[in-house]
């Protein structure tokens, strides 16, 4: 997103709202992981991964580092691009085609992270917008 003081007042407005959505439910998923780890390890080694304790924390750690650059804006592409490639890999990993058989609801899932995956990638390429963010990024020139 350019920095251009004439844009209209909604687009500030949208733009917030969706870093808030994108930072919230990575935070949301911290919380989560935090409060249950040993669940969320749980969980990982019900999907077949090895060493499901230490990728708990991995993920709760790399998620909170998501919700913390979507929110300030620091980083912002490249944490939306790592986290559209995060949230794809979680549908295949723990919502894919294996699940579908024994709850259909999985397939729903599976397909909301798609959308979540648009939204990320069409935020990583206009950026945070021009107001309340963290001018730091490794992508974009200047």
């Amino acid at each position: 997103m350019s920095t251009n003081a004439s844009a209209p007042p909604w687009h500030v407005i949208a733009i917030l709202v969706a870093r808030l959505v994108f930072a919230g439910l990575f935070a949301m998923a911290t919380i989560f992981k935090f409060t249950d780890m040993n669940g969320t390890a749980g969980y990982i080694a019900a999907a077949g991964f090895p060493i499901p304790l230490v990728l708990a924390w991995c993920a709760a750690l790399f998620e909170l580092a998501l919700a913390l650059c979507l929110l300030t804006g620091a980083f912002f592409s490249e944490a939306a691009l790592l986290a559209a490639a995060y949230v794809i890999f979680l549908a295949f990993s723990f919502h894919g085609p294996s699940h579908w058989e024994g709850n259909q609801m999985e397939m729903g899932s599976f397909i909301d992270h798609f959308t979540f995956m648009a939204g990320l990638l069409f935020a990583a390429v206009h950026g945070p917008g021009a107001v309340l963010a963290v001018r730091t990024s490794l992508l974009r020139r200047t």
